[in-house]
């Protein structure tokens, strides 16, 4: 049993404890995922056959890393055990049960903003105005009524408002919009996977009987549906063990509930409780500036990390004159690592909302330091979508969202008229030229189908950009169209991964299989699936939000925008702040460096178009004198220089 040499008393017990449920609290930088790793592994090791057992976690990278662990432990199985993230374990039930739902098993998964445009759609064929009712709104209402694991009928049947009535109209509509389709939303996934298991007694059983011990990463995340979803498999032999950490707990905006992990021995009677406190990842100054910041909390479980590392240097805190020296404070102090010979991909400049990169690209551009911006995905380019639209469609044939994508593009002279019949189902209404031209837009769909029943996802993109007319586009275009031709010959690189993929002989069609595991990622991919660790991985420093980098450890921590109403956050208004959730974001901004943190706050901010005066964030004053220096202006120049407001 050497494999448990390495682990200290904590994570050995969690290794060690086979039935029953188990509760592990991990702190930041605690080694969770080498604990549950190795917790899977002396299953294994124990009898237990690894396709018995399950991991879900919240990324595809945190997934792939978890597996990538186990193979290296378990080198010599031929199975091994199955590592999902919450939506795409709903994809895997859903396509093997997509019949009993009464669904294509090449159903399309609608991102945002195909979700939003049938929203729009929905609205308008009830005749609802979108300028009165927002179909941003409506929907994200629809998304959290959802991750509450209420649906539709029961939303109306409680609806007792003017909007509430409006949203049940336009949500029935939408769910009759998404079953023509034969499509699913983001929430879906979860939703049709929960009810698929919750009304199905048998087939509830084949999973609880397949799946012997589930496992459940970042439980503190998890939303009504993924506790519901996960409590559903576990069963009657409650062999689940969750790991999660509530300082962690940054999302209730999008349904996380801290209840779920706080209540876990109340909801899994008999469970057994275990806290990794001994933080591998920081410096002793770094763990105590987060420990003061999330003493403040009460709705937690009392407890402090602790390290073997050395003391470390102080936190360094700027003030700056305005957002312009703030960044440019920054770019300098990463030039200066780079120089001293720091690698690129060993920082991170964390903000909490989107808007700062932009100040701080600019600053990083005039020094020429590489960098990568989270956010910014490359699946959302026009180009991209077009492209995996026509995939889509060929699937599924039903897909109105990507037929109204790829009917016109590139451009075939159907008109708005014509669209429209088409969506109506009504052809014999159309004009000679209009059934010709769309029978030819038909022919190139059953083309791409029959393609891609033959040849790799790679080659089938090639072949959907020759045969859909978008490479000739491109090529006699604009500067700017031959760069997104580029772009499409980088989806084709991206695809050549996926040329060997294990395949299900019960789900028929193997180079189809493939394609839709590809698309599958494409769908589920979220922003840290694109940071690409080890040689071949972009060298840039990291621009991300706090939440982004959940997960995440870096070298060097810039946490810039350390200012009232900013960080905390006032976004939606001083008495709709979550305290405790701001100072949980805070917690594991600071956790995520492992030498040396940086904090910045300006005094002058042009926020929305408005130059603010601002205040520093009540987190810096949580932090004890001894732990920090500060620097002024430019690094420590003249305090009292003279400033000029532009009102």
């Amino acid at each position: 049993m050497n494999y448990l040499d390495g682990l200290n008393d904590e994570q050995k017990q969690a290794v060690l404890h086979i039935d029953g449920p188990l509760l592990i609290v991990a702190g930041a930088g605690t080694g969770k995922t080498k604990t549950i790793t190795h917790r899977i592994y002396h299953l294994i090791q124990s009898g237990v056959d690894p396709r018995a057992i399950l991991a879900i976690t919240f990324t595809n990278k945190a997934a792939a890393e978890m597996l990538e662990r186990i193979r290296a432990m378990h080198s010599e199985g031929d199975t091994q055990p199955m590592m999902k993230t919450f939506h795409s374990l709903g994809v895997y039930l859903l396509r093997r049960h997509a019949d009993v739902l009464g669904y294509s098993k090449w159903f399309t998964i609608l991102d945002s903003a195909d979700s939003l445009s049938m929203v729009k759609r929905a609205m308008e064929a009830r005749d609802i105005n979108p300028k009165q009712w927002d179909p941003k709104r409506i929907r994200n209402m629809i998304s959290s009524q959802k991750g509450n694991a209420i649906s539709h009928l029961d939303f109306a049947g409680g609806a007792d408002s003017e909007l509430g009535n409006i949203v049940a109209e336009i949500w029935t509509k939408y769910e009759e919009m998404l079953k023509r389709a034969s499509a699913f939303d983001f929430d879906d996934l979860l939703v049709k996977a929960y009810e698929l298991l919750r009304d199905h007694k048998n087939i509830r059983d084949l999973y609880r009987k397949y799946w012997r011990y589930v496992h459940v990463d970042e439980y503190q995340d998890t939303n009504e549906i993924q506790y519901k979803l996960a409590k559903l498999l576990t069963g009657d032999n409650m062999n689940i063990c969750v790991v999660g950490d509530g300082d962690q707990n940054i999302y209730s905006w999008r349904g996380a509930n801290i209840k779920n992990i706080l209540n876990f021995e109340k909801d899994f009677p008999g469970a057994k409780s275990i806290a990794l406190k001994k933080n591998y990842r920081s410096t002793k100054t770094i763990l105590s500036a987060a420990d003061e910041i999330i003493r403040k909390n009460k709705k937690r479980l009392d407890r402090e990390l602790i390290t073997d590392n050395e003391q470390g240097n102080a936190i360094t805190i700027y003030t700056a004159f305005s957002e312009t020296d703030e960044a440019a404070w920054v770019a300098g102090h990463v030039q200066g690592l780079i120089e001293m010979g720091t690698e690129p991909r060993d920082i991170a400049i964390l903000f909490r909302t989107n808007f700062q990169s932009r100040v701080m690209e600019e600053s990083f551009l005039q020094l020429q330091i590489p960098y990568q911006v989270l956010g910014t995905k490359f699946f959302d380019r026009k180009e991209v979508k077009d492209t995996v639209a026509y995939l889509r469609a060929a699937l599924n044939p039903d897909s109105l969202p990507d037929i109204a994508r790829t009917i016109n593009e590139p451009k075939r002279g159907l008109g708005k008229a014509s669209v429209t019949k088409i969506f109506a189902n009504q052809l014999e209404q159309l004009s000679p030229g209009a059934a010709k031209k769309y029978d030819e837009y038909q022919k190139i769909l059953s083309d791409i189908s029959d393609y891609a029943r033959k040849n790799t996802p790679a080659d089938t993109i090639k072949y959907v950009m020759r045969i859909s007319g978008y490479e000739d586009m491109l090529k006699n275009g604009s500067a700017d169209d031959i760069e997104r031709l580029e772009n499409l010959k980088e989806l084709v690189t991206f695809a050549s991964r996926y040329e060997m993929v294990a395949v299900d002989p019960d789900m028929g069609d193997p180079m189809l299989q493939v394609l839709t595991v590809m698309l599958e990622d494409v769908a589920l991919m979220s922003d840290q699936d694109k940071i690409k660790d080890g040689p071949e991985g972009l060298n840039a420093v990291r621009l991300m939000t706090i939440h982004a980098s959940k997960g995440l450890e870096f070298r060097y921590v810039f946490i810039v925008g350390l200012e009232q109403g900013l960080f905390p956050s006032d976004i939606g208004g001083n008495e709709n702040r979550d305290d405790e959730e701001e100072r949980r974001l805070m917690y594991v901004a600071i956790t995520r460096a492992k030498e040396k943190l940086y904090m910045s706050h300006a005094q002058i901010r042009r926020i929305f178009g408005e130059q603010r005066i601002q205040e520093p964030s009540e987190f810096l004053s949580d932090i004890p004198d001894k732990l920090f220096e500060i620097q002024g202006f430019g690094g420590g120049g003249d305090p009292e220089k003279t400033v000029y407001l532009d009102w």
